[in-house]
């Protein structure tokens, strides 16, 4: 609930002529008794032939009474009233009131407008109601109630002292008038009369002495300004000795300047062009590694590819050998098979290959094979492949066979 809702309340309902005062304080905390006081009264003043009931002090009572005037203000003043809120009693309460504070108003005023006009038309007299006029004496009268405001408290403080003074003054009274004593009391107050102002023509006089002394003070001041302006017009006119050696020095600031800006932006692309740089070496690096592992794996399939062949070669030809001896009865001796390596990869005992990872030039690569020193390499530098060797041997097996079933035939 806001402040101006509050004030806007309690102006209503005082324009209404509500008997109490109402404060914008009586709704921060919940005051049902006055909320019910405001609605009945309220509720009377739109209708003063309702009954309503009397006894809300049970909260079945307040309950009851709640809803009779919601009920009531529904039905002949098509006004809808949020119960919980007037329960509540608070400031939200409020909110509901003015709904039908606002109501009484505006029908109090609408009677007070039709009385008026009534009034200018039976007497033609013209009102005017313009206080644009009357801002002065609105400001006047706002510093009268602060000063009555004041006025009064100081006179309530002199009231409380009012019993003690009381008797003094009694006393005084009572007793007989001295006349010497009064003469010494005018004498006394004559005195100190003088002395104030004798104070006062020596305050005055001293304000000539200082007047003439801001005076003389203030033409020095004058005096000093115009000589200091003197001074700065021929400052302005008179042009140092070391000007023009100044701006040429300045020309050549901006020079070396701008040569300072070219230089460091050149700098600062060959920083990026270098780094630039050494990010592609440091790819072209990290490819050659990539080629270089897929060239030594593709070799190592080779040579697995290579020694499978040469198993499945050796037992053919062992096979062949068995079924020739059969054939002719003469044992042969079984070829021996070279042995597997401890890898699982079958390798000749003597094989030996030359080369390195790195990758080198054309000449080199076309140069590869001479460098791989097989086992059959003759002493006079020929050399003879596995395959080859392979191939004499089953020549030889042929041979063997062919020469067995001449002499089974000459048998027969």
């Amino acid at each position: 609930m806001s402040y101006k809702d509050i004030r806007s309340f309690t102006e209503m309902m005082r324009a209404l002529g509500y008997p109490r005062l109402i404060s914008l304080e009586n709704f921060r905390f919940p005051n049902f008794t006055l909320v019910a006081e405001i609605l009945q009264w309220l509720v009377k003043r739109y209708d003063p032939n309702v009954e309503l009931p009397d006894d809300i002090d049970t909260e079945q009572d307040r309950v009851i009474f709640i809803k009779s005037i919601v009920q009531f203000m529904a039905v002949k003043g098509y006004i809808k009233l949020n119960a919980k809120k007037l329960y509540m009693a608070d400031g939200y309460a409020v909110k509901e009131l003015l709904k039908l504070t606002s109501l009484l108003y505006e029908a109090m005023r609408t009677k007070t407008d039709n009385d008026l006009e009534s009034l200018e038309d039976d007497s033609g007299i013209s009102y005017n109601f313009d206080i644009t006029s009357k801002s002065g004496d609105l400001k006047v009268t706002r510093q009268l109630a602060s000063e009555i405001t004041v006025k009064g408290a100081s006179l309530y403080d002199l009231l409380l002292k009012e019993i003690d003074l009381r008797e003094n003054r009694g006393q005084v009274l009572s007793k007989q008038l001295d006349i010497t004593e009064i003469e010494q009391g005018i004498r006394n107050a004559t005195r100190g009369l003088e002395e104030e102002i004798q104070k006062t023509n020596t305050m005055i006089e001293n304000i000539a002495a200082d007047e003439a002394n801001l005076e003389a003070k203030i033409e020095k001041r004058k005096m000093d300004l115009e000589r200091n302006q003197k001074r700065l017009q021929t400052l302005k006119s008179v042009r140092p000795a070391f000007m023009d050696e100044y701006e040429r020095l300045e020309v050549e600031l901006e020079e070396l300047y701008k040569i300072y800006v070219t230089k460091y932006t050149w700098m600062a692309y060959l920083e990026q062009q270098l780094e630039e740089l050494e990010r592609l070496e440091q790819e072209l690096m990290l490819q050659k590694e990539e080629v270089t592992k897929r060239m030594v794996e593709k070799l190592r399939q080779d040579d697995l590819l290579r020694s499978e062949e040469t198993g499945n070669l050796d037992d053919f030809l062992i096979v062949n050998v068995e079924n020739d001896a059969g054939l002719s009865g003469v044992p042969r001796e079984k070829p021996r098979r070279p042995q597997p390596a401890p890898s699982g990869v079958r390798r000749d005992a003597h094989r030996r290959v030359y080369g390195s990872m790195s990758g080198g030039d054309k000449d080199d690569d076309l140069d590869t094979d001479s460098d791989i020193d097989l086992d059959g390499e003759d002493d006079d530098g020929s050399e003879v492949s596995d395959d080859d060797q392979d191939l004499e041997n089953l020549s030889d097996l042929k041979i063997a066979t062919n020469s067995a079933h001449a002499d089974s035939d000459n048998d027969f």
